[in-house]
């Protein structure tokens, strides 16, 4: 089913997803790989303030090239996100409520989304180039030193991603690979 949605998320609008949806996010979301991840992991586990709320806000695995002269960004393919999977459930016991990358993420994952009521989109890798066109601004908002891993707020229109496992465990992963899904 194709579904429009606006970021940040509500409970409401993550309990109507499901897996398998194609999804278009128009609004707000952050940008965040490996080493930004740690630094967000570790401040929260010393109590410190993070760069940007976590409430209810999507974060999109990605490292994007350099922007080329009259771009907002460059090329912005998603990344794995099993790399992030050991700093994720603090992040979602914390409000996140979506992630946006590529590949399969761990149980413990998979539990914490059940546990905090959260969605995995996947978009789609190799279409970088394409998918920085529905990205209309992109603005370093922490951990600057990290480079292509800074921390970015992106305002986005129409970014289409598709639900890959759903709060309540359904992992398309999973069903694709036991013949109950076509992709």
């Amino acid at each position: 089913m194709e579904k429009y949605i606006t970021a940040p998320i509500s409970d409401k609008v993550v309990e109507e997803l499901s897996v398998g949806d194609y999804v278009y996010i128009t609004g707000t979301i952050y940008t965040a790989r490996d080493a930004a991840h740690k630094r967000l992991y570790e401040s929260l586990i010393q109590g410190n303030e993070i760069p940007f709320e976590l409430e209810n806000n999507i974060i999109y695995y990605l490292g994007p090239s350099p922007a080329r002269e009259g771009q907002v960004i460059g090329s912005a393919g998603p990344t794995t996100s099993s790399r992030m999977d050991k700093y994720t459930p603090l992040l979602l016991e914390n409000g996140l409520k979506g992630m946006i990358g590529k590949g399969k993420r761990s149980e413990e994952v998979i539990e914490s989304m059940n546990k905090n009521n959260a969605v995995y989109f996947a978009a789609i890798g190799g279409a970088g180039a394409l998918l920085s066109k529905c990205i209309k601004k992109a603005e370093v908002i922490a951990y600057d030193d990290l480079g292509t891993e800074a921390i970015r707020k992106l305002e986005v229109e129409k970014f289409p991603v598709i639900v890959v496992i759903d709060n309540k465990k359904n992992n398309l992963y999973n069903d694709v690979s036991n013949g109950v899904h076509s992709v």
